[in-house]
């Protein structure tokens, strides 16, 4: 039987290995996945092991460090077992031990690894652990809503929103957003640092009086945060406010770092986005399309404080897009004003009567460190005479 090597059998080859590539790359996630889960159990049961020993003061001072030395002695190479990772995989249980309550959460195996250690002992029950100031979170509430999106996640993410979130609330949104999001350790420090999750559905808006259909409104009230953390910016004066050319050029140089602090399934369409109303040219600074609300985004940066003229150039802006490059299948076009500091009862005045749905935003840039840091360093003059004086 003669083998056909024509066209039609290049286009099988090339399908079939596209079928079997694709099969391995899931099953390198599939064992990835599989991988984390049983590490996150390990620590989580280390974790317990280390904080019944010493919470309960039958380990001596030093012990954590002492143990970890000898784990390295005993298993060359070995990875991950730190004397500071062996007490955060000890918070890690504190924080999180009510899961171990869920039936066939842990693998069951691995947890009687340390029953003889702790028979005929006082374990650390829920009560105990309360009296140590360790959070009670809600099994049932656990149970439905994001164990997957948990073993998901990796071990310094955890960490990560351990040490910044208080409540169950947030570190349930960050380990959801960030496993269905794919952040690395670098993009949620961001989110946190910019407290996204605090700053959700919380924009200044006229969408509620603009747009009718409630999905797309919806969609869009949590497409946008209230306030934008820009800390790729820098201003050598912090008594001065960039302009908007400085802003957009900051911007575009970073654009990456700009969509990361919209949001998700934000794209560039471009900058000084060309639009021509009866001969008449008018340029939009910033313009995006967002993918899950399906609508182009102007994005217009203002110096200083938000002032209702401005709305009246945006709805014009609005109009434009939607009679000239809005695709039929898409929804209206969105507007945000970018300033400095806004008075919302001013924008909402100034929205009152609109027809176009917009929103203001404000925005921090690097050189605005919070009242505490403010002193610690000398100022801009003060370092370069310490470099002159240095030098000389």
């Amino acid at each position: 039987m003669e083998i056909n090597t024509g066209e039609m059998s290049n286009e099988l080859y090339i399908q079939a290995v596209k079928t079997i590539k694709s099969a391995i790359l899931q099953s390198r996630y599939a064992a990835a996945l599989l991988a984390n889960k049983e590490l996150l159990q390990l620590y989580f049961y280390i974790g317990k092991y280390v904080s019944y020993h010493t919470r309960l003061k039958s380990w001596g001072s030093g012990a954590i460090e002492t143990i970890s030395a000898q784990l390295q002695q005993e298993l060359p190479g070995l990875r991950g077992f730190s004397a500071t990772n062996i007490k955060n995989m000890r918070i890690f249980y504190e924080e999180w031990h009510t899961l171990e309550q869920i039936p066939n959460f842990f693998r069951i195996e691995l947890k009687t690894l340390f029953v003889e250690d702790f028979e005929n002992r006082q374990l650390l029950t829920a009560e105990s652990l309360e009296e140590n100031s360790i959070r009670q979170l809600p099994t049932a509430e656990i149970e439905t809503i994001f164990l997957d999106a948990f073993f998901k996640l990796g071990f310094t993410l955890h960490r990560e929103i351990i040490r910044s979130c208080q409540t169950f609330e947030e570190r349930k949104y960050y380990i959801n957003t960030a496993t269905q999001q794919y952040w690395n350790v670098d993009t949620l420090k961001y989110h946190l640092r910019g407290k996204t999750f605090q700053r959700q559905g919380k924009l200044t808006h006229n969408f509620t009086q603009t747009i009718v259909e409630e999905n797309f409104r919806n969609k869009a009230l949590q497409s946008f945060k209230d306030e934008l953390l820009l800390d790729f910016i820098n201003i050598e004066d912090a008594d001065d406010e960039p302009n908007e050319r400085i802003l957009e050029n900051a911007i575009i140089q970073n654009i990456k770092k700009f969509i990361m602090a919209l949001g998700t399934d934000f794209s560039f369409v471009g900058n000084q986005y060309r639009i021509i109303i009866e001969e008449e040219e008018f340029f939009i600074d910033l313009l995006f399309f967002n993918r899950k609300i399906q609508s182009l985004v102007a994005v217009e940066l203002k110096r200083g404080k938000f002032k209702a003229e401005y709305v009246g150039k945006m709805n014009l802006y609005l109009s434009a897009l939607d009679e000239f490059e809005k695709q039929p299948h898409e929804n209206p076009s969105i507007g945000i004003i970018l300033c400095k500091e806004k008075n919302n009862t001013i924008v909402e005045f100034a929205f009152r009567d609109t027809t176009k749905p917009m929103g203001v935003v404000t925005y921090k840039t690097a050189h605005e460190l919070p009242e505490m840091y403010k002193n610690i360093l000398p100022g801009a003059d003060k370092l370069k005479q310490l470099l002159l004086e240095k030098k000389l």
